[in-house]
């Protein structure tokens, strides 16, 4: 099984002080590299073979190979999943929370390994980083968890790796059996955080802006080009940090400020000298979380001691966010009757130990991890639902989630979310006790979708069902990390007679909610008959909930159009069909019959907070004022919110909302069913919710604004976008240029003989302008079926070209490990729609190409339709439109020496758009053979291509 450790003399030499060589061995496996249409394999022997797609069928089904990235590798090959070694696994058990990217490439960089230029090469390179990583780890010190005995573990439930983990730590036959079975209890070195008292109330002093520009200059350093822009954009944000004038009227300022002007550091300044100056944090909020770390990453210009940087500066995300240690602990209690789970629980286990912060949704977390063990596994470890127990927890003093909300208190800069933003604006608090009062969202042109996810309402079947387990627990055994509301809350109410009985009335009254399975019952219900041709009556539908969804269903799929189609279909909510009516009324009276006790048993647990004030400790008051919190909450505005909509379908829809019902699929499989209901306008619940506690905000993007020539008109849109137009005093409006000669690095191309409803005339453009540019392109799509349509065409092709291509919707990777890879190999090209389009940052040589496939128009749905009647028709259409151009355009350059070609597939195109792009720049429309001519000369021109 062994190999010869011949095959790492070289590595051996590289690191002489580690233990004795003999000890470290590579799998007796050949390599392989698989790629969109064949596959190259390099033996033990070193022999190199091409296989075609059968006979790499052949040698998955036979002895495991070495590879990299399995689950890439099964979903190249159709397959679920392949048996192998994956050096990926091997990185992340040797280096938790370390990053790299996940390609062979990718793995040789951290490594320290030289990088192959061909395929066969990078087969061959999977040895070296093998035997580098087993001579890594051989030579690892002391950590907070145990690399043997979680080696083993992982062994004994199936890990092809273990043994050659033993080996390279001296210990061929294990750790003894009581080290073993303590191996994934990391948890007990973990350190514990420390409780503070609650932080004096913050001061209002203002920032001037030569405060602001001196901070800038100190963030900056000595030695930085002189940026006039950056330095009049500080000057125009620090007005938000100015003393509130009045009650409800916070001091907003839009400010607009173009690529290559420097916008974090820029409001940094005035930030970090208010925060100084009044004891008190400032929330930078942003969409996507590459951005967050980008923040992170430029703070370090200001505190240079990581120590006293983690004491100022905390990025701060929802609890669904951190791994929850209580869930990790009961997923390893379960270990013996499922062994199947052992290697995804320690390598979770493996980064649990080393991590910063226990972000599951970026900072040191891989997000390749997931893909490789599954998303159940690793990011179902989070507190997802509500579960928790707070102080009654056993690591609740070690836990990341309060670790993080206490530093966050304490900080400085709080870097964080819209969504978390949002959500806690619409319930009252950040982390249920602090607002607060200094708010800058960056991505601002985000705003008014995360303040529509906000404050919408969704009585769907995974809501009502997700309330339903929140409150009673799973009722399904095996699934013991579900923990109900009666285990969460029993030691706090003890023997107390009324909240016994408030609880047994709650739990009564959720059962009317649906219970496990019930998609299966839904679909049923919609046919009149279950999987097997049976009759369903009423007793077949679990509730008052299932009855009532199984009847939306039946209405979307009888008046929707495309249900024979992928995508999510909808229908308006009236008129109702028949039954509905009835449904909807006795839905709604077991709503009003489980909010009575939720609302009470909260005012049951506050009541005890004020008789019992003197003796209760500290812990169970926050256990007492956190669960009274939770259920009014939910209580007031989930089922409140559910209770008004089925109102609205026996009476009149309020003029501000849009109704509809609709089913949400993915790749035509039922996964939701629901009745909607969204504001036309969600940035006025937003901008009530802000005007009381916020004394100053700066909403900042570098598309904040529509370019429809109507400079009025424009900055008019981004006020309505961004709520600004609902607040009691009038917006600080500021707009700072791009420093970036666009017309002189940059071309648009509009191809005007392409037809963009023919997949393979569009799969060839593609291909023609990816080898054009040598690589290096974005292609942006509208509709995940034209992405991947074009990718089956063009990977094979791009593959004979030696130009690496990866896709969103494709590759199974998550967008942000896609732009990870995109951006640090510089030949690779990459496929995507709206989410590549907003969390690319890709400055550099690595993009130089974007193409899109035809105009990006909002998609067609109820809620568009009512939104564009609502504020304006084409016009708003248009305007939404251009954003997304000008969004996707800003992507090509972020730096002052990028250049590019921004191409767009699609003739009909109209003229009127065209003021998405910056002034100057010709928009050129011509034939594709000319557009691919003119890349190709431009790119070279400017050194990033090869004539």
């Amino acid at each position: 099984m062994l190999a010869s450790t011949e095959l790492i003399p070289i590595l051996i030499r590289m690191r002489s002080s580690k233990p004795n060589p003999s000890n470290l061995a590579l799998p007796d496996a050949d390599a392989v590299i698989v790629g969109a249409a064949s596959a190259t394999l390099v033996s033990v022997d070193g022999e190199i073979e091409t296989l075609s797609p059968g006979e790499l069928a052949e040698r998955l089904d036979g002895p495991p190979l070495l590879m990299c990235h399995a689950r890439s590798v099964a979903r190249r090959t159709g397959r679920d999943w392949v048996a192998g070694f994956d050096v990926l696994e091997l990185f992340a058990f040797v280096h938790p929370a370390k990053f790299c990217r996940p390609t062979p490439q990718g793995l040789c960089e951290p490594l320290g390994l030289k990088i192959p230029d061909d395929s066969a090469g990078l087969a061959l390179a999977l040895r070296s980083i093998a035997g580098q990583l087993l001579v890594d780890l051989a030579g690892q010190g002391d950590e907070r968890s145990d690399p043997l005995a979680i080696a083993w573990t992982m062994g004994q439930g199936g890990w092809p790796w273990a043994p050659f983990v033993l080996a390279a730590l001296d210990a061929p036959a294990g750790p003894t059996p009581a080290r073993s079975r303590r191996a994934l209890e990391i948890w007990h070195g973990l350190p514990e955080w420390q409780g503070d008292a609650p932080p004096p109330p913050p001061s209002s002093q203002p920032v001037s802006a030569t405060e602001a520009r001196q901070r800038l200059g100190k963030l900056r350093g000595t030695d930085a080009e002189e940026r006039p822009q950056q330095a009049d954009y500080a000057s125009a944000v620090a007005q938000a940090f100015d003393p509130k004038p009045a009650e409800d009227a916070p001091i907003a300022v839009l400010a607009e400020a173009g690529t290559g002007v420097g916008k974090t550091l820029g409001y940094l300044a005035p930030a970090t000298v208010w925060a100084e100056k009044n004891g008190a944090p400032v929330w930078i909020s942003t969409f996507t979380r590459n951005l967050q770390h980008q923040i992170d990453q430029e703070l370090d210009r200001l505190v240079l001691d990581p120590t006293d940087k983690a004491r100022r500066v905390v990025i701060r995300k929802g609890r669904e966010n951190y791994l929850c240690l209580l869930n990790l602990e009961d997923a390893a209690r379960a270990l013996p009757t499922q062994p199947q789970t052992a290697t995804a629980l320690g390598l979770m286990a493996r980064w649990a130990a080393s991590t910063r912060d226990g972000d599951l949704q970026g900072g040191d977390f891989p997000g390749w991890l997931s893909d490789l063990i599954g998303r159940g596994r690793s990011m179902g470890l989070a507190d997802r639902r509500g579960e928790c127990i707070y102080s009654a927890c056993s690591h609740y003093q070690k836990c990341f989630i309060e670790r993080s909300v206490r530093r966050a208190r304490r900080a400085e800069i709080v870097i964080a979310n819209h969504a978390l933003v949002m959500i806690q604006a619409a319930l009252g608090g950040i982390d249920d006790q602090y607002v607060p009062t200094r708010l800058i969202f960056d991505e601002g042109h985000h705003l008014f979708d995360a303040a529509d996810g906000a404050f919408s309402g969704h009585l769907t079947a995974r809501e009502t069902a997700e309330l339903r387990r929140w409150l009673i627990g799973s009722q399904v055994a095996r699934r013991s990390r579900a923990r109900g509301l009666r285990r969460r809350i029993e030691d706090l109410i003890g023997d107390e007679t009324e909240a016994l009985e408030q609880l047994d009335e709650i739990e009564r009254a959720a059962r009317a909610l649906p219970a496990e399975a019930w998609a299966t019952r839904l679909r049923a219900g919609e046919d009149g008959a279950d999987e097997n041709g049976k009759a369903l009556t009423d007793d077949g539908l679990h509730g008052a909930a299932e009855r009532f969804l199984a009847l939306v269903r039946q209405q979307v799929y009888a008046r929707a159009s495309g249900r024979d189609g992928p995508y999510n279909l909808e229908t308006d909510a009236v008129p109702p069909i028949d039954g509905i009516d009835t449904e909807a009324v006795s839905l709604r009276a077991q709503l009003v019959r489980l909010q009575a006790p939720m609302k009470s048993l909260a005012r049951t647990l506050k009541r005890r907070l004020e008789d019992e004030a003197e003796s209760l400790d500290t812990n169970t008051r926050q256990r007492l004022e956190a669960s009274a919190r939770g259920l009014e909450r939910r209580a007031m505005v989930e089922v409140g919110t559910w209770i008004a909509m089925l109102d609205a379908l026996a009476g009149t829809t309020p003029d501000d909302v849009v109704d509809w019902f609709g089913v949400e699929r993915i790749e035509g499989r039922d996964i939701d069913v629901g009745y909607y209901r969204h504001y036309l306008d969600p940035t006025r619940p937003l901008a009530a919710t802000l005007a009381g506690p916020t004394h100053g905000m700066v909403v900042t993007s570098a598309t904040l604004t529509d370019s429809s020539g109507d400079i009025e008109q424009d900055w008019e849109g981004a006020e309505a976008r961004t709520g600004a137009i609902h607040l009691a005093q009038p917006a600080i409006r500021a707009r700072v240029p791009s420093p970036f000669d666009y017309p002189k690095q940059t071309r648009v191309l509009i191809v005007r003989d392409v037809r963009k409803d023919d997949m393979d005339q569009v799969a060839a453009a593609y291909r023609a302008l990816i080898e054009a540019a040598d690589g290096g392109t974005l292609g942006l799509f509208t509709a995940i079926s034209r992405l991947r349509a074009v990718h089956r065409r063009l990977a094979p092709a791009l593959e004979a070209s030696g130009l690496p291509l990866f896709a969103q919707h494709v590759d199974g990777m998550d967008v942000s490990t896609l732009v990870d890879i995109f951006r640090g190999e510089e030949q690779a090209s990459l496929l995507g729609t709206d989410a590549v389009r907003d969390g690319v940052d890709v400055p550099g040589r690595s993009l130089r190409l974007i193409v899109f496939d035809r105009v990006p128009w909002p998609r067609p749905s109820i809620l568009q339709r009512a939104r564009a009647e609502y504020f304006g028709k084409q016009r708003y259409t248009d305007m939404l439109t251009r954003l997304r151009l000008k969004q996707a355009f800003g992507r090509l350059v972020r730096r002052a020496d990028d250049r590019g070609v921004f191409v767009l597939l699609d003739p009909m195109m109209p003229t009127r758009l065209t003021g998405a792009f910056p002034d100057g720049v010709e928009v050129e429309r011509l034939g594709l053979a000319e557009a691919v001519q003119i890349t190709r000369s431009f790119l070279s021109e400017m050194g990033n291509v090869s004539e």
